[in-house]
């Protein structure tokens, strides 16, 4: 018998207590199949209970079928009751081996945020204020596109931060720019055997899975440092064209007035819309951030923006801004999709955004992200004379280009072997063959301690490689 001892000063009850240890012995497989327990006397006797705990104990027992009596012999553990834990535990073990080892890892991720420095306590203390103050309405159903009071503050915020015009009811809130990628697409894609999309390439992946998802055809555009070449677009005219001009993702140009100006004339020359994604737009170290493309042209341009980079991912709140005439169908989608985002945290998100909090977040994460990309920037040429660094100084990522290595899986098996996680451009690439030599490095998510060791254990591994 397994039994020790009960705990009086516990507030489970004896009876519960005498029931899961038993309980938990059995499918713990230290109680076997077949094997007689004690009687109710003398495991009362034992742990110094009533006999009448024991008795409920293995009343309830027998009720669940984990014990049977046999007349004249006595109370067994009943067949089938144990379960096969051997491979468990080793699943167990290999587990945690493997998380701490992911833990160890330093990753170099693109568009990882410093979570350490979320505003915990000015968020607690919003939130906390919001439950205890507001009228018994914000915990009911909301509107699909979103409360009213962060539509508000959204109007004005994007204006001001990116130059984009809109009124409230263009907005709409999602469950992060995902969802209204993902929303945008089924809204504009409408004939799956004949529709497609320009798309910049390289993409992230989590973007072109999107389209993909939803069947859509891609037709890839290439990209330089600049940006999407508005030369390469498709002479058919294309559903929509996705573009990342702030910041491209995953090589970092910024896309000039020009491109953009070039890209807004063919869009109302093929009468289709752009999608623009702006997800770290407010990180940029070098001059002024460029002003949204949707602040030239609100009929032509989607606009899609998140939090999650700015704040934190676990906050699934982000927006599409629509024309005016695509507001009512792309409501009934959202509505469909999940009813609407979490409703207090969109409040919690208006507070925020009106009390100023924002900009001193983002002002702060700015000093931040900009001394985290000058150490990785001079760790890599301490370190790797003859790589070039490619993008802008804006966002939490950069592209290195090694000339003479190709980043093929193996290779980055090997450096993740050593350490660290890298990510080739080559991965996010379409067309492929172009980008073989260029890794994405993204410092958001990383201290400065950790992006020297991280370059210096990428050396080693490199020179291992060529050795």
């Amino acid at each position: 018998m397994i039994f020790t001892t009960v705990d009086r000063k516990s507030s489970k009850s004896l009876t519960q207590q005498v029931y899961e240890q038993i309980r938990n012995g059995i499918l713990d497989g230290k109680l076997k199949e077949g094997q007689k327990l004690l009687s109710s006397r003398e495991l009362a006797k034992i742990i110094n209970v009533s006999r009448n705990v024991v008795l409920e104990a293995y009343h309830r027992l027998l009720a669940e079928g984990y014990i049977e009596v046999k007349p004249r012999s006595g109370t067994f553990i009943a067949k089938g009751t144990s379960l096969e834990h051997i491979g468990a535990k080793k699943l167990d073990i290999e587990k945690k081996q493997k998380e701490e080892l992911e833990d160890s890892i330093i990753d170099f991720r693109g568009g990882n945020p410093a979570i350490d420095h979320f505003p915990r306590k000015k968020w607690g203390d919003l939130t906390k204020k919001i439950c205890n103050e507001s009228p018994q309405s914000i915990f009911g159903y909301s509107s699909a596109c979103g409360i009213q009071e962060l539509r508000d503050v959204l109007v004005s915020y994007l204006r001001r931060a990116r130059g984009v015009h809109c009124q409230p009811e263009q907005i709409i809130i999602t469950s992060g720019a995902t969802q209204g990628l993902k929303l945008i697409t089924e809204l504009l894609i409408t004939d799956k055997k004949r529709d497609y999309i320009a798309v910049e390439d390289p993409v992230t992946d989590e973007m072109r899975n999107i389209f993909t998802y939803a069947k859509a055809e891609i037709y890839p555009v290439s990209v330089d440092e600049n940006g999407i070449i508005p030369e390469l677009l498709p002479k058919e005219k294309p559903n929509f064209v996705f573009v990342i001009p702030s910041h491209q993702y995953p090589l970092g140009g910024i896309l000039s007035i020009q491109r953009r100006l070039k890209l807004i004339e063919y869009a109302r020359r093929m009468n289709c819309y752009i999608v623009e994604d702006d997800y770290d737009s407010e990180f940029t170290y070098e001059g002024a951030p460029v002003p949204a493309m949707q602040g030239i042209d609100q009929e032509r341009v989607l606009y899609v923006g998140t939090f999650s980079k700015i704040l934190s991912p676990a906050l699934r709140i982000g927006y599409v801004v629509l024309p005016a005439h695509l507001v009512g169908e792309f409501q009934k989608l959202k509505w469909f999709t999940d009813r609407h985002t979490s409703t207090l945290e969109q409040h919690t998100l208006a507070r925020f955004i009106e009390g100023g909090y924002l900009d001193k977040h983002i002002r702060k994460m700015r000093k931040i992200y900009q001394e985290r990309r000058l150490v990785l920037v001079n760790s890599i040429q301490k370190y790797f004379h003859q790589a070039k660094i490619i993008g802008k100084a804006a966002g939490m990522h950069l592209v290195v280009e090694m000339a003479g290595i190709d980043f093929k899986k193996e290779l980055v098996q090997k450096i993740k072997e050593k350490g660290v996680c890298i990510y080739p451009v080559e991965e996010y690439s379409i067309k492929k063959g172009e980008h073989t030599q260029k890794i994405i490095m993204g410092y958001g998510g990383l201290t400065p301690e950790q992006i020297k060791k991280g370059i210096l254990l990428l050396r080693d591994a490199l020179n291992e490689y060529k050795g």
